[in-house]
């Protein structure tokens, strides 16, 4: 019987989405890099879990409440990475844009450290509601 890596059980344990990043699943300097270049005003580095909190209440507050995390894959790698493939989506209202994400995961010492949120930016599916 295969067991799943430690380091993919602790990302289980976050849900993003509504926004419980409990202190405890994260390293105290922890620093989330989010890199978009359609998305230049939440591009950037937060810093803390204090700076993850804002990020997230960020997005939700852009997507109106609607941004939601489809989790697609996750590889550990090593003892300290996880890559993992999410399918992301939000709506204005008027089109609901779903979009790849690849995110990579540094555990230190049992607890998350560092994350590298890198969506697909140029081949987003965009659909207008009407």
């Amino acid at each position: 019987m295969l067991t799943e890596h430690a380091n993919i059980c602790l990302l289980k344990q976050i849900d993003i989405t509504s926004h419980d990043c409990r202190a405890a699943l994260f390293h105290p300097d922890v620093v989330w890099h989010f890199f978009n270049p359609k998305a230049p005003d939440l591009s950037g580095d937060y810093h803390g879990i204090e700076g993850i909190a804002d990020f997230l209440e960020r997005l939700q507050s852009l997507s109106n409440g609607t941004f939601r995390i489809e989790p697609q894959d996750a590889r550990a790698i090593g003892s300290e990475l996880v890559v993992a493939q999410t399918r992301n989506r939000f709506s204005d209202g008027e089109t609901m844009t779903e979009f790849d994400v690849a995110t990579v995961w540094r555990v230190f010492e049992g607890k998350i450290a560092e994350v590298w949120d890198i969506p697909a930016v140029y081949t987003a599916d965009i659909r207008h509601l009407t």
